[in-house]
């Protein structure tokens, strides 16, 4: 009677498991932002890397810590759209993951859009990344990325921020 019990409740358990989605990854969420920019003239293009962790090593190299990542895409003008071309996410070993959109998406005035990246998808590593590809307006500031990482464990928490960097 126990084994049957253990068994029934160990079906229910996997029959409720399904595959987790990551919204961030759902192209609907992107095409609200779709723009078609073959007609805006006098665009500059940028290139900006963002590093990511997805996991940090705790007390050794032999243990991690899994992280959420909230990878912030900031528009600085209070004036101009900006318009992002591309967000590749890339592992610690500089192997591409998934491309969040191929298409172009606008940015309003001091507009700011997010990929979350979960703190269950670990497949980036200690060492993953971002490319970000960008045209803006004649004398408009550059877009900022900014990456803010957390875990929250019982009554303690961790943070910690970082920056893009152009590279083109």
């Amino acid at each position: 009677m126990k084994v049957n019990f253990i068994l029934l409740l160990a079906s229910i358990l996997l029959l409720n498991c399904k595959k987790q989605e990551i919204s961030s990854v759902n192209e609907e969420n992107w095409s609200k932002r779709k723009i078609d920019i073959s007609k805006k003239d006098s665009l500059e293009y940028g290139k900006s890397y963002l590093s990511i962790y997805s996991q940090i090593y705790s007390v050794s190299e032999h243990k991690t810590h899994n992280l959420t990542a909230m990878i912030s895409l900031r528009n600085v003008s209070d004036t101009d759209s900006i318009y992002i071309l591309k967000a590749k996410y890339f592992d610690t070993h500089g192997t591409p993951l998934r491309t969040y959109f191929k298409f172009p998406i606008y940015l309003a005035p001091l507009e700011t859009a997010e990929i979350i990246i979960d703190e269950v998808d670990i497949s980036g590593g200690t060492g993953s990344n971002f490319i970000f590809e960008w045209k803006t307006p004649k004398n408009c500031p550059e877009p900022l990325f900014e990456g803010v990482m957390n875990s929250t464990v019982g009554q303690q928490g961790l943070s910690f921020t970082t920056q893009s960097k152009r590279i083109k």
